[in-house]
């Protein structure tokens, strides 16, 4: 779907979360609603770099940027928005949000240490070859998440310290890494 087709699916979910499983289930609409705050926060607020900026707006070749995420995703609240953000304005470039959860099951091809981690981004040249996978988070976050994890720390307090991340952060880890796989 394009990234206003996500945008209308997220809101669809809102309007009537008993017609969308798991968001029948109270956590996950509650979760899914901050991940909707967070996401327009971005698309208000974000503004990439001008070397993002430069370096996207250079790519003359035809590419498919492909994120696989679902709106329950609290990673995805931030990187789905800023992605979209880096991108929208160069006609070279397809952005198409495919769900996690959903056929035909990209996810498979793309998973995380065995696990099906989103948001994954899947960059394509014209011909379908991958020339870039990011995600499921910026390295760092990933390293801190791994590490909180083997520590066995409450699912309630990665997540608090993942958000805090993200805000401080704001998006240059994961500009970084682009520019880096760009390059």
């Amino acid at each position: 779907m394009t990234f206003q087709e996500y945008l209308d699916y997220f809101e669809q979910i809102l309007a009537s979360p008993k017609d969308f499983s798991p968001y029948d289930n109270d956590e996950y609409l509650n979760y899914t609603k901050l991940n909707w705050s967070r996401m327009n926060r971005w698309l208000k607020r974000f503004e990439p770099t001008a070397t993002v900026k430069n370096l996207i707006g250079s790519i003359t070749e035809h590419q498919h940027w492909i994120v696989i995420t679902e709106p329950w995703c609290g990673d995805a609240a931030h990187s789905v928005a800023q992605l979209y953000q880096m991108v929208k304005n160069n006609p070279n470039i397809d952005f198409d949000i495919q769900l996690r959860d959903t056929e035909p099951f990209l996810i498979e091809d793309y998973l995380t240490n065995g696990g099906k981690s989103i948001p994954k981004l899947i960059i394509r040249n014209d011909v379908g070859h991958d020339k870039v996978i990011w995600g499921p988070r910026p390295q760092a976050l990933q390293a801190i998440f791994e590490t909180m994890k083997a520590e066995g720390k409450s699912f309630e307090e990665t997540k608090e310290l993942m958000q805090k991340w993200y805000n401080e952060d704001k998006g240059e880890a994961l500009q970084q890494e682009l520019i880096a796989e760009l390059s």
